[in-house]
């Protein structure tokens, strides 16, 4: 059987990517810079972490988030114009949310998330809230879009749909954090609004041990582990189907099986730690529960994978292409 000698990235050769996109993700290459010098000569802290960790992980995550949008958005063949105008709104939207983050961490250095100390506080925390819900809508919209896309290469058609759907879960995992704790409703005074509604951390207070750079707690569980997870499922997937291009003789079919497999794996991972968090469980310090489930996520893993990359047409096999 002849494998398709187009690469399924050609159909994208002659669309122009996201402009707005790019723009913000360049912004953000700028703004890496500019926050590194802030973790060198500036030594505040807010939350027990430096006050410009927080605008640089961002940074990255939002530049690549936008980089890889304006290139899935390459891949649109009906809709053209609604899906560029959503990925304008994601733009804005993510534009928005760095400007509130760098002003309100590092400028100010004070509490973004969360925060409802004083009356300006609560106001921002209103805005960056709006904005990431007008985010999610705009980005679901983008994956509702991509599910009519007719796409000549099955593997990377699926691969975007559900790189797509399983990042929009992701972003809906934030919610999570925003619901304030058990200790946080404890400590309230009658008829007062908490100062802090919602945490990052789940049966410690944030800003405790963390993973070095990631800052994800050590001590306890941590919810924007799956939420960071589950947002990267965008460049992740999509970008496994074009690996398996370079797997000589391995089929259309078997690449599409692959993705497949590779998709439902990692929603499974997603669904993994988030049950990990919610039970104040760190990340790193795995109880026999989670032990026994992510073994048995990465045997069913395997299996689906040996199975799906098996070539039924030809007894043989596949082998890598090692060129």
């Amino acid at each position: 059987m002849i494998i398709e000698a187009t690469p399924p990235v050609s159909a994208a050769r002659n669309a122009r990517w996201h402009r707005p996109l790019l723009a913000v993700s360049a912004a953000m290459a700028v703004l890496v810079l500019v926050c590194a010098a802030g973790l060198v000569f500036d030594d505040r802290q807010s939350v027990n972490v430096p006050v410009w960790l927080k605008p640089l992980k961002f940074s990255i995550s939002v530049g690549i988030y936008c980089a890889t949008l304006a290139w899935l958005l390459t891949f649109q063949r009906k809709a053209r114009r609604t899906a560029w105008w959503l990925g304008t709104i994601v733009a804005g939207a993510l534009a928005v949310e760095m400007a509130l983050i760098v002003f309100q961490i590092g400028i100010r250095g004070r509490q973004l998330h969360f925060n409802q100390q004083t009356p300006f506080d609560v106001n921002l925390g209103i805005v960056m809230g709006q904005t990431i819900y007008v985010l999610w809508a705009a980005a679901l919209g983008i994956a509702i879009l991509a599910l009519f896309q007719p796409q000549t290469d099955k593997a990377l058609k699926w691969a975007i749909r559900l790189g797509l759907l399983i990042m929009i879960a992701g972003l809906a995992l934030g919610i999570l954090m925003v619901i304030p704790t058990p200790e946080q409703l404890a400590a309230a005074q009658p008829g007062q609004k908490l100062p802090i509604a919602g945490a990052h951390s789940v049966g410690v207070p944030d800003g405790g041990p963390g993973i070095p750079g990631l800052t994800w707690s050590t001590v306890g569980g941590d919810l924007r582990i799956p939420h960071f997870i589950g947002m990267h499922a965008m460049q992740v997937i999509p970008f496994l189907a074009l690996f398996l291009v370079r797997v000589r003789r391995l089929t259309a079919a078997a690449r599409t099986r692959v993705v497949l497999v590779a998709s439902a794996s990692y929603a499974g991972l997603i669904a993994l730690v988030t049950w990990q968090a919610l039970r104040a469980e760190p990340l790193l310090r795995p109880t026999l529960p989670t032990y026994v489930a992510g073994t048995a996520l990465i045997a069913l893993t395997a299996l689906g994978v040996l199975l799906a990359a098996k070539d039924y047409d030809r007894p043989r096999g596949w082998v890598l292409d090692r060129r």
